[in-house]
């Protein structure tokens, strides 16, 4: 069983006319593996919580970008020791590209295909004692100020102003409303999906 924590709670905010804005950064541990999902912008943050947990960005194996928006993966070049790896590839700092079967290797970590909010989208799926967690990314996400409803009409009628396709996005969300038992969203609480 993977264990995952939230290292960050992704946020998306104004003040004073500047946007400030992180994604959520998650850790999954795994079959000794320790697997970082979408690192985000917030460097001093990100290190803090890395830090509590007994870790460096040395440590980290994997890194998991679920699309390549900057306040999600602005800073996957820290973790200098990890492959990284979206909706279809795994990419090493030596230049070398594969393909990658929906799993991240050795593992039992699921990359699931999301578009919607962008093409390439793709979401992360891990098997942990409390059941099947999902770390969504924007395919759920609320900005600040936003009142985080979690019943599935308002999920699936949840407003992104920074969609690309609206019908690729209702059947993503269909597809993880499915089968997770945990949403981790892209800014925003995780939370439970109702049955």
């Amino acid at each position: 069983m993977a264990k995952v924590k939230v290292l960050v709670e992704g946020y998306a905010r104004e003040e004073k006319g500047v946007e400030f804005a992180s994604s959520t950064t998650t850790l999954i541990q795994d079959s000794g593996k320790n697997i970082i999902v979408d690192p985000g912008m917030d460097r001093k943050q990100l290190l803090e919580a890395l830090e509590k947990e007994g870790l460096s960005v040395k440590d980290i194996n994997f890194v998991i970008l679920t699309h390549t928006h900057p306040d999600h993966m602005l800073l996957v070049g820290i973790f200098e020791n990890a492959k990284v790896i979206d909706s279809s590839e795994i990419y090493s700092f030596e230049g070398k590209i594969q393909s990658h079967d929906g799993k991240v290797p050795g593992t039992g970590i699921e990359i699931i295909r999301t578009p919607g909010h962008d093409p390439s989208q793709c979401s992360v799926a891990a098997d942990t004692d409390k059941g099947k967690v999902v770390i969504a990314s924007d395919v759920f996400w609320w900005a600040g100020g936003m009142k985080q409803k979690t019943d599935r009409k308002s999920l699936m009628n949840l407003e992104d102003p920074y969609m690309k396709d609206k019908a690729a996005l209702m059947k993503s969300r269909e597809k993880i409303l499915e089968i997770a038992d945990y949403i981790i969203p892209g800014h925003g609480k995780m939370f439970k999906v109702g049955k």
